[in-house]
């Protein structure tokens, strides 16, 4: 077996373990007992061990050091997979497995603190777990730093999405907050009051809607599962995608939306090329390559007017009582209403990126030492105020709502807002290759915008980096310019 056969083979069963990590975490979301979550962060941190052990071994480094990717037609794909496999190894490398169980357990540990310390709007009660978290991904960070040639929290943000920095977002983002001062104001004036459906909407007739909404949007469910859980996500692998929702008998919108919006990441999941299932290559091009997918079917087909005068009808249908809250115009204003709300999940196209923008900032002062956790949720509520013009009542709708940073996950929110502005820009160059895109959504139809992205974004995978990937589809990297054109036509005009 040459070195690259070897290492082929060898990255597939990190792949596996991996993949049985992600399902372990997915039943523990959807179905297992909470009383067993000691059990599953032992499982975890066991699996992470073992795939770290596996991508560090003598053997790998050796084979990476002398491997030379195959020629012929997939010659590209191959040299890619190569440069993407070294990457890996590189930050396996400079970690010690000490150091990746640790994170593990304590992530677990203080995810499952957190569920409670939310609902009870109890920072104090979480504290010393997140203190141990942070310290330990600052361990992490200051392990990478080195071996990547980049500053600490740029080599959290590579672990989520390759290729883009701090110094890359922080101006995009001082940009758009100066867009949202003056945007703001003008849309909260321009808006116009809802008729709000009155419930209540049946959970079954919810469900049902739901999968056949997923259904027309192109997921196959002979690979695809929906499912309930605490907070809507997604997850699996290609051949074997799962989708998760919340419903509220009271409000049909959150399950509905969710659903699209999670059925976005699952078709780019599914579009991913077979003939490079479990190789570096064959995966997404990371977080903000994948927030983009679920957003040009949210934010920007789906909420869309076209789409929303197809969709009305079959909400009717589905729900009954006057028809007029579900006429497309009423659709619009309801499910695209801007105000300066606490919660990032539920915040409008406008404000979500104020959301994103202090986290951004918070976290890089927390792994940066310049932010200790025993202040974070007076820092978090000083910079909501200064952003978006409030301050959060109570931690639960602060520093408490979001999972990621009791989970470990620091470096991860850019790609929100980095996902939203690529979706707008992918969307735009989708328009003018299918002149008859907005005639198709009209219909339901979704299939000319899925093969568009299907041929510029799934199917090529991480060949290649996020920013030649929007220069492929689109013709240039992130311009910010077609999220903000896409936001005042649909709010400011």
């Amino acid at each position: 077996m040459t070195p690259y056969a070897s290492l082929i083979a060898r990255f597939a069963r990190i792949a596996t373990i991996e993949e049985a990590a992600a399902v372990l975490g997915w039943d523990a979301a959807v179905m297992m007992p909470r009383g067993g979550g000691a059990a599953r962060g032992e499982q975890l941190a066991v699996l992470a061990g073992l795939a770290h052990e596996t991508l560090v071994e003598p053997k790998t480094a050796a084979d990476l050091a002398t491997a030379v990717p195959p020629e012929g037609p997939d010659a590209a794909w191959h040299a890619a997979n190569l440069r993407l496999m070294r990457h890996a190894h590189r930050r396996a490398a400079a970690v010690p497995g000490a150091l990746v169980q640790a994170r593990a357990r304590a992530n677990s540990d203080c995810e499952k603190i957190w569920r409670d310390a939310r609902a009870g709007s109890d920072f104090p009660a979480v504290r010393a777990a997140l203190t141990e978290v942070v310290a330990l991904t600052r361990e992490l960070a200051g392990c990478l730093a080195p071996a990547l040639g980049m500053s600490p929290y740029d080599a959290l943000m590579d672990g989520f999405q390759p290729g883009i920095g701090a110094g890359d977002v922080a101006p995009v983002f001082g940009a758009y907050e100066t867009f949202l001062a003056r945007a703001l104001p003008t849309a909260e004036a321009l808006a116009t009051a809802p008729l709000v459906p009155r419930g209540p909407f049946p959970v079954a007739a919810q469900e049902a809607l739901c999968r056949s909404l997923a259904e027309r949007l192109g997921l196959d469910f002979a690979h695809a599962r929906l499912d309930r859980s605490a907070h809507p996500f997604s997850g699996g692998t290609p051949t074997d995608v799962r989708i998760t929702t919340r419903y509220d008998e009271a409000d049909f919108a959150q399950a509905v939306l969710a659903v699209i919006h999670e059925t976005g990441h699952a078709l780019y999941e599914r579009g991913l090329p077979a003939r490079f299932a479990r190789h570096k290559v064959g995966e997404a091009a990371g977080m903000a390559a994948h927030e983009s997918q679920s957003l040009i079917v949210e934010m920007q087909a789906a909420r869309s007017d076209a789409f929303l005068s197809w969709l009305g009808p079959r909400l009717h249908a589905a729900f009954g009582g006057d028809p007029a809250p579900y006429a497309a115009t009423n659709l619009g204003r309801l499910w695209r209403r801007v105000g300066r709300g606490f919660i990032r999940v539920d915040a409008d196209e406008i404000t979500y990126p104020a959301h994103v923008i202090l986290r951004f900032r918070l976290e890089q002062a927390l792994i940066g030492g310049e932010l200790a956790v025993a202040d974070l949720p007076g820092a978090w509520n000083d910079g909501f105020a200064t952003l978006l013009g409030a301050r959060p009542p109570d931690d639960a709708r602060g520093c408490l709502q979001d999972i990621h940073w009791y989970d470990g996950a620091f470096g991860y929110f850019p790609s929100y807002t980095l996902g939203a502005m690529a979706a707008a820009q992918l969307m735009a160059a989708a328009r003018r290759a299918e002149p008859g895109l907005d005639a198709a959504l009209a219909r339901g139809e979704v299939a000319p915008l899925l093969g568009w992205l299907r041929r510029e974004v799934h199917g090529r995978a991480s060949l290649l980096g996020f920013q030649d990937l929007l220069i492929a589809a689109t013709g240039k990297p992130l311009d910010p310019g077609d999220f903000t054109a896409h936001l005042t036509a649909r709010y400011l005009t």
